[in-house]
């Protein structure tokens, strides 16, 4: 995870949405530990001046997953970089696609 440009660390929910709103574009994103759930990591988008977050998962073969909207099915992921990658694509059960990344200074 460390070697993801995007990845911030443990920087907390309101750091992270900070940061998106300094970059203020639509679609602008980050990944962030999760404040709530241990070994858990979070999506952050920005749309429309809200930030979007949805949490990812490890499940026990190494596959990654994100938590989507209702109704969307789960895909798995081998790597992180491969599921962001599909995120950019429209209808993917986010609130919108991931197209500005927010990387770690």
């Amino acid at each position: 995870m460390e070697t993801l440009p995007v990845y911030h660390g443990p920087i907390g929910k309101e750091e992270g949405e900070r940061r998106l709103a300094q970059d203020g574009r639509d679609g602008c994103y980050l990944v962030r530990n999760s404040d709530s759930v241990p070994g858990v990591f979070c999506l952050c988008v920005l749309c429309h001046g809200y930030v979007y977050t949805y949490r990812l998962h490890r499940d026990d073969a190494g596959s990654w997953a994100a938590e989507t909207s209702p109704g969307v099915q789960k895909r798995y992921f081998r790597r992180i970089k491969n599921l962001i990658a599909a995120f950019k694509k429209p209808a993917q059960g986010i609130a919108m696609p991931l197209l500005y990344p927010v990387t770690a200074r």
